[in-house]
């Protein structure tokens, strides 16, 4: 490939520009969003497209004020649910965790999620691969419903007691 006037040069489009680059047997056009060096994005659903099943609904429309579920719908353990109903629920692949999970990428004592005045929020306790909430790396982070916390490979969907 040449790099002429009809070619795209690193760093020629501008944040959600379309860039066209010739291919073999004709052009195609990809649109790419430009994101500045050492930031990412990442888009999660939001909290009314996480799709539940009718009885994980019924779980989560149960919950009690004060209490929150996390409902593991990607990754290893697809399908389980933590129920969080202490003021402190710890995380890791230590077996005295509160939730147990079982992989070399989970930190024996990975995370606490810990009740707060406004619900519950997640920290990490040191653990060597960090604990991530809607793709960015967190200390701590005040949960909402519909948040993705990864754990390891473990990707848990958060939700909150209805507030109604």
């Amino acid at each position: 490939m040449t790099n002429d006037d009809s070619d795209i040069a690193p760093g020629d489009a501008e944040r959600g520009e379309q860039a066209t680059a010739p291919q073999a047997g004709g052009d195609a056009t990809a649109r790419f969003t430009a994101v500045p060096a050492g930031e990412s994005v990442v888009e999660r659903p939001s909290s009314s497209e996480v799709r539940l099943s009718a009885s994980d609904q019924a779980t989560v429309d149960a919950l009690r004020p004060g209490t929150a579920l996390l409902l593991s719908l990607r990754g290893p353990n697809a399908g389980a649910r933590f129920l969080l109903d202490d003021a402190e629920v710890s995380v890791g692949r230590h077996t005295s965790s509160d939730i147990f999970l079982d992989d070399v990428t989970v930190s024996r004592r990975h995370a606490v999620f810990r009740r707060t005045d406004t619900g519950y929020a997640v920290t990490d306790i040191g653990s060597l691969n960090g604990t991530y909430v809607n793709g960015a790396l967190v200390d701590s982070h005040d949960l909402q419903t519909g948040d993705e916390v990864m754990v390891g490979k473990f990707r848990l969907v958060f939700f909150g007691a209805p507030t109604s």
